[in-house]
């Protein structure tokens, strides 16, 4: 019997001045190396975290892992990483301000991930 792949969308609100975006990274983290597929949905502020350069030195307390090594690990291990398009606009950042690997892309990315069995949560 093959079993299929559980499934974890994180909608993740909280910006670079916000420790819940630190616990966003960590608990995906823990979702990829269970077995997940886990993808993260930045909105609001949360855009702020994956713009290049953002999360360069920021370590929200001294008990957690570099936010950038927490993003590095996430993307390496197969993690998603997705942008709400108004939330970047409003900003003035555009698909090239961001890493590598994220997707500026509307929420109907994060409706077919709940509708394929997703379960979420936000911080």
């Amino acid at each position: 019997m093959e079993t299929e792949t559980k499934k974890l969308a994180i909608v993740v609100s909280r910006g670079l001045d916000d420790e819940r975006s630190t616990v966003a990274f960590t608990i995906a983290n823990t979702g990829v190396a269970s077995g997940q597929q886990v993808t993260l949905f930045m909105v609001s502020s949360a855009v702020d975290v994956v713009r290049k350069g953002a999360a360069d030195n920021v370590r929200m307390n001294p008990f957690d892992p570099p936010l950038k090594e927490l993003i590095d690990t996430f993307q390496t291990n197969g993690g998603r990483i997705l942008v709400c398009p108004p939330c970047a606009k409003v900003r003035g950042y555009e698909d090239s301000d961001f890493i590598e690997g994220v997707q500026v892309v509307g929420s109907p990315a994060l409706h077919a991930q709940i509708l394929d069995g997703a379960a979420t949560l936000s911080f």
